[in-house]
């Protein structure tokens, strides 16, 4: 055997989670089949805290689970963690993280903005990350922020199976916004089924102005596909506008379930009829009108091919 593939074979994947994503973080260990590593967080009464790995991390390859929602906190725990983990000689560090917060400022979309993914991405190198792991940003060429491997995972992996098993007639995929039709036209392309656009135009953040719908939705069972629920203003809107203009039913799957303000009062008025999302942000009470899929065992799958130098494109669905 060559002695550099016997090096790589005696490597040792350790599984570590930041406070806030433990839930998920277990749920990925145990798919993994791993224990997870323990975390000790030292806390000031002035509000600071210092992260610490309570085992040795020397030559291993680190994986620090933690979506990164606010509050802010929680990102820099991972900064914390990375930067632990780099000065403890891990051998490859990667930031798993779920829900990446900040991706919806993206790009300079008037003057004298900040682009915080880019400075997040920034902080992430700064900190000593080898590769980052994630799951459906706000906008995909976000990866491109990055000097280190990406391996951005895809929602729809868990959404289809959940879309077909509701065994829908006359389905129709529908995107909330502009922003959202590339991913809206990939699941209509899997299903071989029509789309439509819900056009709209925001007097401010989180909240709308206008809306209106392109397409023909009358008499079909209608699935809007988006990748974050913030408000769930957009969804409400839509739904409602979908439903007047003749559909048999409006469902969302919405991948990171932020559920700001009055959000869930909204869907539970709304006339969806099921918000499926993924658990990549924990929810913050149970809702009848909410699923939360679990996302353990994708990323679990995608650790292991990671870890072996294997692709992870047999874990996407194929249109």
């Amino acid at each position: 055997m060559h002695p550099l593939r016997k090096t790589s074979m005696a490597r040792q994947v350790k599984i570590f989670s930041g406070t806030t994503s433990r839930y998920l973080a277990e749920q990925i260990a145990d798919c993994y089949g791993s224990p997870l590593g323990e975390v000790t967080v030292s806390r000031f009464s002035d509000g600071e805290f210092s992260p610490y790995f309570d085992e040795s991390v020397r030559g291993c390859d680190v994986f620090i689970i933690q979506s990164t929602f606010a509050p802010v906190d929680n990102l820099f725990e991972m900064l914390l963690l990375i930067d632990a983990a780099k000065r403890a000689s891990a051998h490859y560090i990667t930031a798993v993280i779920p829900y990446f917060g900040y991706a919806r400022s993206d790009r300079k979309d008037k003057p004298r903005v900040a682009i915080g993914s880019k400075l997040v991405a920034n902080l992430l190198t700064a900190a000593g990350v080898t590769r980052v792991m994630t799951m459906d940003l706000h906008a995909p060429q976000i990866q491109g922020f990055f000097d280190v491997p990406v391996d951005h995972m895809d929602a729809s992996t868990i959404f289809v199976p959940y879309i077909k098993s509701l065994q829908l007639d006359d389905l129709l995929i529908a995107a909330p916004d502009m922003g959202g039709v590339h991913r809206a036209r990939e699941y209509a392309k899997y299903f071989s089924v029509d789309m439509v656009i819900c056009d709209k135009h925001r007097k401010r953040a989180n909240e709308i102005e206008s809306m209106q719908i392109i397409g023909d939705v009358e008499g079909k069972n209608v699935v809007l596909v988006d990748d974050i629920v913030d408000t769930a203003g957009t969804l409400s809107k839509a739904a409602e506008m979908i439903m007047e203009k003749g559909a048999a039913s409006v469902r969302a799957f919405c991948t990171h379930p932020v559920l700001s303000g009055r959000a869930y009062e909204r869907i539970e008025e709304s006339v969806l009829t099921e918000l499926i999302v993924c658990d990549t942000i924990p929810l913050k009470r149970p809702s009848p009108k909410i699923t939360a899929l679990p996302t353990a065992d994708l990323f679990a799958k995608a650790i292991r091919k990671v870890y072996a130098y294997e692709s992870i494109s047999p874990l996407f669905v194929k249109a």
